[in-house]
């Protein structure tokens, strides 16, 4: 208890530091208490048990460098805000979209400044009370942003945020994004995660997408976090009536991670489709559970995601399908491939379908397995080196996921990256 107590002075101490609402240090409290409760989220056949996912680290304030990051060129045009570490280091956000409403700022000045926006939104999708790491990440939440986009406003150019982790340094990265697109609005968003520096680091990164009725969302992650960062996330999306929302997410961390994805279709007529890629390479631990929960009558979910394991890797692709009685004309469909590159590798793709209603769609495929011989054979009897012909059927086997990707932009940077760590990970076999 004495311990317990001291933690939550300094969280006390760290509160008022930041300026923070009675409101928001309260439920900071809360979440701390329930950190004495709860248990690790629970992944199916994947163990990160282990992991430091919790360091023993209080809440603090840290500035970070802008020299260690490079800057965007100035372009007015161009919706970008730019987060090292704890540090808001640029948000262009144009005047017309400013006039119409839309609000673009780090997590903590939401609180001050938008407090009746924040307070209905902040952390209802995902709850502190569901493991141990959604309250840890409430307790010592210490970076994040926040978007409104107004009633049917509809933003044609893609907002992009650079998200840096300060690895210069032994300091955790917790990091929200809360996104609230009311009725009838339309955005993209883009997300790139990246290090810098190579200190052992948590990362523990959640996004709530509030996609009100008719509103849709377009969102793509970019994740590439260093090879010393232990990284937990959780993405999850409130889908109203009629609203959309896509999932794009290449997942190219360099370290071991594990997380959920979760697509909760509220309304009736509601739409999801997740859709995720994935290499390991080392010794890499990777599990995901990417989730669609039809609770809306005539509502779609839809899961895409493939892997490639290369090296002495892992893995774990759980694609879960839920059907909630009472959602009449529901569909639920799924995919999850894994491909083994490596005799060290281990990969597993376990599709779930949880059904309690009678008149729905469902269904689900799944694959694990190494690469066809034929088609090595058939590249590499045309000369092509193996390295390359390796890469060209890997390629060829995440295409179908590359070319659902509806941003042309999101697409090439996605492949740029998939390049760089295909060709890192050939380097060791």
């Amino acid at each position: 208890m004495t311990e317990l107590n001291s933690a939550k002075e300094q969280i006390i101490a760290a509160s008022k530091e930041n300026n923070e609402s009675q409101q928001l240090l309260d439920r900071r409290l809360t979440a701390r208490d329930l950190m004495e409760k709860l248990q690790l989220p629970r992944m199916q056949r994947f163990n990160f048990r282990n992991w430091p996912l919790i360091p023993d680290h209080p809440l603090t304030w840290l500035k970070s460098d802008p020299a260690l990051v490079e800057m965007p060129a100035s372009d007015d045009e161009v919706i970008k805000v730019t987060q090292f570490g704890q540090t808001l280091l640029h948000v262009n956000l144009p005047q017309t979209l400013k006039d119409q409403g839309i609000i673009l700022t780090d997590i903590f000045t939401a609180a001050r400044e938008y407090p009746d926006l924040f307070n209905k939104f902040f952390m209802t999708a995902i709850k502190p009370e569901e493991n141990l790491l959604t309250a840890y990440h409430l307790a010592y939440l210490n970076s994040g942003l926040f978007l409104y986009i107004p009633k049917n406003v509809e933003i044609k150019k893609p907002i992009e945020a650079e998200i840096i982790q300060d690895s210069t340094s032994n300091e955790p990265l917790i990091s929200h994004i809360l996104v609230i697109a009311d009725r009838g609005s339309r955005i993209k968003f883009i997300q790139h995660l990246t290090t810098v520096g190579d200190h052992e680091n948590t990362a523990n990164m959640m996004i709530e997408l509030m996609a009100q009725e008719n509103s849709e969302i377009d969102f793509s992650s970019l994740d590439e976090f260093g090879p010393h960062t232990h990284t937990y996330f959780k993405r999850r999306a409130d889908i109203g009536r009629d609203a959309h929302v896509e999932w794009a997410v290449g997942l190219m961390n360099n370290g071991n991670t594990v997380g959920d994805m979760d697509s909760e279709l509220l309304g009736d007529g509601g739409y999801a489709n997740s859709k995720m890629i994935t290499v390991t390479t080392r010794d890499q631990e990777v599990g995901v559970n990417n989730r669609v929960t039809n609770h809306g009558r005539h509502t779609t979910g839809l899961i895409n995601q493939r892997g490639v394991i290369l090296e002495k890797s892992e893995l774990i692709f759980n694609g879960i399908g839920q059907i909630i009685h009472g959602a009449h004309g529901a569909k639920a469909d799924q995919q999850n491939r894994v491909l083994i590159m490596s005799d060290q590798a281990r990969g597993d793709a376990n599709p779930i379908l949880l059904i309690d209603e009678n008149d729905v769609e469902a269904g689900h495929a799944a694959s694990v397995g190494p690469v066809d011989p034929h088609q090595m054979y058939y590249l590499m009897s045309r000369g092509i080196p193996c390295a390359q012909a390796e890469r060209m059927v890997i390629r060829g086997f995440l295409g179908a996921v590359l070319s659902a990707i509806p941003s042309k932009d999101v697409r090439n940077k996605l492949i740029t990256i998939l390049e760089r760590k295909l060709a890192d990970g050939q380097q060791y076999e």
